[in-house]
């Protein structure tokens, strides 16, 4: 019972003693938007149309059928600063990488799709 009683004190204090002191965000590199994706058609968009939206992709992955696929990253960090008890605090950093992958068949976009990942 008295163990349970300390533990339910130690939560209840440590509960509101974490805070965020800090938080930026930055763009490292931005090759694509969400508007100009949105405007990508399958079926209609050509392998001109993308290199004049989006530029030289980072990547391009060439198949034994004739597909292409052409990658696009965006990056991005984000510095978060959390505190404790008023007595120390913590940086915390997290990059984010958007890759947009366009695949082409016969110079044609025939599937488009967005990789999130985070470091």
């Amino acid at each position: 019972m008295i163990k349970n009683s300390f533990l339910l004190l130690a939560c209840f204090l440590l509960s509101g003693c974490l805070f965020t002191v800090n938080s930026e965000g930055r763009v490292l590199s931005t090759a694509w938007e969400e508007a100009d994706v949105s405007r990508l058609q399958p079926g209609k968009s050509d392998t001109e149309w993308v290199r004049t939206t989006f530029g030289e992709p980072v990547s391009r992955l060439n198949y034994a059928d004739g597909t292409q696929i052409w990658k696009y990253r965006n990056r991005s960090e984000k510095d978060m600063e959390v505190g404790l008890f008023l007595v120390f605090s913590v940086d915390i950093e997290q990059e984010r990488v958007e890759t947009l992958s366009i695949e082409f068949d016969q110079s044609v976009v025939i599937n488009y799709w967005i990789e999130h990942d985070r470091f």
